[in-house]
This record gives structure tokens, C-alpha cells and sequence, in this order.
């Protein structure tokens, strides 16, 4: 990403990929090609994201959101002005990803226009890729009610959705009367569960000390200057720090409030699409191209998710980012004959610092320099002489004659 089409091969020629796939075409035509054939083949691609969709337990949760990415071409017909767009003078593309928040990965995506309601859109990318099971979590722009019928279709297919905080369900059910503390959670939550008409539950929860900022940010208004409204204070300060969810399950409120706080996972892979992987724009111009390099993108949205899980489970990423890290290792050269497996110690690492190479250690990409054992500290202890052993206890008196 982020490397112009005349600039492939270059970068092709600089790194290991050549040594491992030596003779690839990388000019910027062949790689156009590429994208526009997997663009066009929408039968291989659905293939692919079916194989991992099946591999998705039915109590397993899947997150389903979406991002914007900035698309100006005039030759697609999937580069569109959304509503924000409008406002920044730029077009964009609209893609939805579904992630498996037990996995840690995403498991398919689709392109649509930016200009497509969240809502329509929701229910095509559920039947278009045939997501038959598992637990959709999804955002307040993807409500229920537009997949009553893929629902019903699919008796597998479950789903939790936050809704609006002025829905009238909630004070009809009176579901602010709070009924208990939260166990098990990082934050201070209380929760309210009841079933309503229709067999559905509704889930709430307030997070106290996100209802005091939200309290405090209303208050805040007034104090720079503009009218406080009394009413309307009145209105939402029994709201401030709640979440409502509706659901067709019935399930634990601990186990509905960490699912849905957990669909942050998702919101760090964008930001790893968009940041660390450099995916925030396309620079490709037809429909199948565009639909091409998003499939590539979703594959190194894969690796990027596995790779961030392994770097977790190694405590590598404790007092650094994952691209702090990815500079460090771009640091490590090798010089191009040097023997497998790596050692550091071989002499074949190019310039590459001490931190580096316990990074490179974590890793398991090259192997430690053995330690001396550590010397003894002090003196050498004196051999033992064998002494006669004194008797034990106290010695008996003569008794008085």
C-alpha cells in the first residue's frame, strides 16, 4: 500500500518476497490485471469467504460494521458522495467487514457505494454471503428489522443490536428500574433484563463513570457560553451512560455486556486499515478493480489480525504499538546467502541493534546466543572434616545414693 504502480517491482527487488517468489511479474499492468480477474470472479471469491464462515462455532459472535475510504475516481460506479463526504468534498466507497470476536479475525467483507443506507446494505451483505450462524452484534445504523427475513431463514442466525435511547420500549418496560450491580466486569455497570412482547429482551446498562462525563460534558456547554435548557437536562440525565440492547436470545447480562464490549476489536482493525496497513484511499479506477484490491486488503486485514494476536500472546506489545514494532523489524537486514535457520550470532544481520535482535528472539525468526552459565559469587566452600558425633539432649546426673 502506498506505493506507485511504476514503483512494484523496486520494492519487489529490495525484500525477501523475491527470494521466496522469484520471477513474479509485478509491473503496474500485471497487477491491474489481477485485480480487475479477481474483481470479476465473484464465484471464487464467495467460495473463499464461505470456507471461512463455516468455520465459525453457532456460539460464536460476529461483529458487523463498516468504514468509509476516500474514492474520487469517475470511472467506477461505486465511488459516491456520502453525507459526511459532501462536507469534505471527496467520494467514497462504503466496505463491511464481519469479524469473529472470538477468533480475532474478520471473516468477510464487500464493497458498496458510500451513498447506500446502512440498512439495505446490511441485509445484502448477510445474504450475499450466506451468513447462516452465529450471533450478528452489530451498530444502531444495522437495525433488526431489516433482516427479519434472512432471520427467519436462517434459525442459527441470532442477534444483539444496541437502540436508540429515546425508543419508547424502554419506558413502557420501565428499564431504567436498575436491578443489580454487574459482576465479572472491568467497570462499574448496572443492568436491567426483561422479556417483551413478541418473545424478544431487552438488555440495559448504565456505566457510571461514562454517565458522569456524559453529565459533565452537557454542563460544560452552558459554561462556555451557551443557554442551558433546563428540560432537556432533565430529559437525559436519567439516560446519560446508558445502553439499551435488544435481542432474540435469551443470555446472561454479563455475558451480552463483555460481547458488545469487545466489538472494539473491530474498531482496531479499521484503524489498523486505515493507519498501520496504509488502506485509507484507492488509487484503482473500475468497478472490478476497486472490488479486486479490497478482497488483497481484506487477506493482509487477516494476516494484520494474526500477527497482532501472536504479538500479544508474546507481550510484545506492552510498551510499544504494532507499527512501532513493524519499524523495528524493517530495521533487521540479512544479507541474501546467509544460512537457515537464523542465528544472531552468525554474522549475516546487516547493522541491526540489540532490542532488535530480542525482538527478532520473541519472535522465534532467529536464534539466541546461547549464555554462559553464571559464575559462583564468593569463596569456595571448605571441605568438611569428619568429626566424632556429640550425643544429643542433655547429660544424665548420677543419681544421690
Amino acid at each position: 500500500p502506498g506505493i506507485a504502480g511504476n514503483r512494484y517491482n523496486t520494492h519487489y527487488q529490495r525484500t525477501f518476497v523475491c527470494q521466496y517468489y522469484p520471477g513474479a511479474s509485478l509491473s503496474k499492468n500485471s497487477i491491474k490485471d489481477l485485480m480487475e480477474r479477481i474483481g470479476m470472479d465473484g464465484g471464487r471469491r464467495r467460495e473463499f469467504y464461505q470456507k471461512r464462515l463455516e468455520q465459525v462455532s453457532k456460539d460464536h459472535h460476529i461483529a458487523i460494521d463498516g468504514t468509509l475510504k476516500e474514492d474520487n475516481s469517475t470511472e467506477n460506479d461505486l465511488s459516491a458522495f456520502s453525507r459526511k463526504a459532501r462536507v469534505k468534498g471527496c467520494k467514497e466507497i462504503s466496505i463491511l467487514y464481519a469479524y469473529d470476536i472470538e477468533q480475532m479475525e474478520p471473516l468477510c467483507c464487500e464493497v458498496f457505494p458510500s451513498n447506500s443506507i446502512d440498512a439495505s446494505s446490511y441485509q445484502a451483505f448477510i445474504r450475499n454471503n450466506n451468513i447462516t450462524h452465529g450471533i450478528i452484534i452489530d451498530d444502531k445504523g444495522f437495525p433488526p428489522s431489516k433482516i427479519e427475513e434472512e432471520l427467519k431463514l436462517r434459525p442459527d442466525l441470532h442477534f444483539l443490536t444496541p437502540i436508540k435511547r429515546n425508543d419508547k420500549r424502554i419506558a413502557n418496560n420501565d428499564m431504567l428500574s436498575f436491578q443489580g450491580v454487574l459482576t465479572g466486569a472491568d467497570k462499574h455497570v448496572l443492568y436491567c433484563k426483561k422479556q417483551i412482547k413478541g418473545g424478544r429482551y431487552l438488555y440495559t446498562f448504565k456505566e457510571i463513570t461514562l454517565a458522569g462525563a456524559e453529565e459533565h460534558a452537557f454542563i460544560e456547554k452552558a459554561r462556555s457560553g451557551k443557554p442551558f435548557d433546563l428540560k432537556k437536562y432533565a430529559k437525559k440525565k436519567d439516560t446519560f451512560g446508558v445502553i439499551v440492547f435488544e435481542s432474540d436470545m435469551d443470555m446472561d447480562p454479563r455475558t451480552v455486556y463483555l460481547c458488545y464490549d469487545d466489538r472494539w476489536l473491530l474498531e482496531l482493525v479499521f484503524r489498523a486499515y486505515k493507519n498501520d496497513e496504509c488502506l485509507d484511499e484507492t488509487r484503482v479506477q473500475n468497478d472490478f478493480t476497486v472490488i479486486g484490491s479490497e478482497f488483497i486488503n481484506f487477506l493482509s486485514a487477516v494476516i494484520t489480525c494474526r500477527i497482532i494476536r501472536k504479538l500479544i500472546q508474546l507481550d510484545l506489545l506492552k510498551n510499544m504499538s504494532y507499527k512501532e514494532l513493524l519499524e523495528d523489524l524493517n530495521s533487521a537486514w540479512r544479507t541474501v546467502d546467509a544460512p537457515e535457520p537464523a542465528r544472531s550470532d552468525d554474522g549475516c544481520w546487516v547493522h541491526t541493534l540489540e532490542m532488535v535482535f530480542e525482538e527478532l528472539e520473541k519472535l522465534e525468526l532467529s536464534i539466541p546466543v546461547p549464555k554462559p552459565e553464571p559464575k559462583k559469587r564468593g569463596r569456595p566452600a571448605k571441605p568438611k572434616e569428619d568429626k566424632p558425633k556429640r550425643p544429643r539432649g542433655r547429660p544424665r546426673k548420677n543419681p544421690i545414693s
